[in-house]
């Protein structure tokens, strides 16, 4: 079991509708799917404002489950999907996490006494531990895992005795209404902020030494409560937003086939340390101008302790990317994810964002990752200067097939 103690949690063309063929697997009984709804706490923003907070003890499927998809996008108070041109969703990360039973919280720490509990990825400490998340493209990103296939949760035999799982959100949202620069803002570009004078001095890197002053955009600058530079005279009311998020899952029984869930972060510096293989995820990275090339290609070599069949496949990735790509150590493609970008001003389709990532579903079986090969995780950006960007594979994978005949079933078309 991968746990984490640290409790920083970061945070990180044409739109067309193909048809796709996902797999079915015929099974004994009929396990039904459960759908639920939830809607977090409510949060508040104004006009250039940023919002960065962490949820606890959220609304989530109870007992011993199969979680089959969890999908997630910005309301407003009457449950209004909102714009990313006026609230951008920059990520929300579903993380879970272990606490004594019946512990009462009287200290200032509110995470005193959690046990994280990280995915399968192979990112170093507290960097990109969650089962769930996306940004601007959650809307358009299906999360769906095809039969028999499901992420296992609440396991009695893996909850430390005497505690309970539980989960939580981390969400930020930047309200970029009435901004100089709105996309400056999505950006989290430094100098539009509001940042205390010595900004550089107590800030802390992802490398835990005080951030450097070459740093001009990320995550860094965008701290729960600053404030992005508006236009002269802009007035319009604070309002409060909620994140709504519709899980599917079913309840665990002998014919679900248990998925582990991998991050593999295209900024992962690997390393060896003699036998040991040392992950430095930095989680985003800036994109310069590059020469006379169109693209900026950042890659990572990534081995895999594990492998598994690949079933399903997608990338998180920022307004300017133009993919992401999943390479076995033989350099054959396991999965390309490509973004759809908005055309017009309705939620869902905003003109010049991201609004949706591709997924790939390869035929069980077909594609096999070997134990110990290593993967290339290599993401592409539009040349020119992109601050804050991210280019990470989210990848699950079985360890085992199930017995039963495949067979294609076609589905209603997808966002593929």
């Amino acid at each position: 079991m991968r746990l984490i103690s640290k409790t920083l949690i970061f945070s990180l063309s044409t739109l067309v509708l193909l048809s796709s063929t996902t797999y079915s697997i015929y099974q004994g009984p009929q396990n039904p799917i459960k759908s639920a709804t939830f809607v977090s706490e409510s949060f508040e923003v104004g006009p250039g404002s940023i919002m960065n907070k962490a949820f606890l003890d959220i609304q989530f499927p109870r007992g011993h489950v199969g979680v089959k998809s969890f999908d997630a996008e910005l309301v407003d108070e009457k449950g209004n999907s909102v714009p990313l041109y006026d609230t951008y969703l920059h990520h929300f990360f579903a993380i879970k996490y272990f606490i004594k039973a019946n512990m009462s919280k009287d200290g200032h720490d509110p995470f005193e006494g959690f046990i994280f509990k990280r995915n399968e990825g192979m990112c170093n400490s507290y960097i990109l531990p969650h089962y769930w998340g996306l940004g601007t493209e959650s809307r358009g990103t299906t999360s769906k895992i095809p039969d028999p296939f499901a992420v296992e949760h609440g396991n009695p035999a893996y909850i430390p005795h005497g505690y309970q799982e539980k989960w939580l959100l981390n969400i930020m949202a930047i309200d970029t209404r009435g901004a100089q620069d709105k996309k400056g803002c999505t950006e989290c570009r430094c100098d539009l902020f509001n940042l205390p004078k010595d900004f550089y001095n107590v800030t802390m890197g992802i490398d835990g030494k005080p951030l450097s002053t070459n740093y001009k955009g990320g995550i860094f600058c965008c701290h729960d409560d600053l404030q992005c530079k508006l236009k002269k005279g802009v007035k319009a009311p604070s309002r409060k937003l909620s994140l709504r998020y519709k899980i599917t899952w079913v309840e665990w029984n002998e014919h679900q086939i248990p998925l582990k869930f991998y991050i593999l972060d295209s900024t992962d510096r690997v390393r060896k340390n003699g036998t040991s293989t040392i992950h430095d995820c930095q989680a985003e990275y800036t994109v310069m101008t590059n020469g006379g090339s169109d693209y900026h290609v950042q890659k990572a070599n990534i081995p895999m302790e594990k492998g598994g069949y690949l079933i399903y496949g997608t990338a998180h990735m920022h307004a300017g990317a133009v993919n992401a790509t999943l390479y076995g150590q033989d350099g054959r493609t396991l999965c390309t994810s490509t973004p759809k970008y908005g055309t017009g001003k309705e939620p869902g389709n905003e003109e010049g964002y991201n609004v949706g990532m591709s997924v790939c579903y390869p035929k069980p079986g077909s594609v096999k990752i070997n134990d110990g090969e290593t993967l290339t995780v290599e993401s592409r950006y539009e040349s020119g200067f992109l601050t804050g960007v991210m280019g990470q594979m989210y990848i699950y994978v079985a360890e085992k097939l199930p017995q039963e005949k495949i067979t294609p079933q076609n589905n209603p078309p997808l966002l593929m």
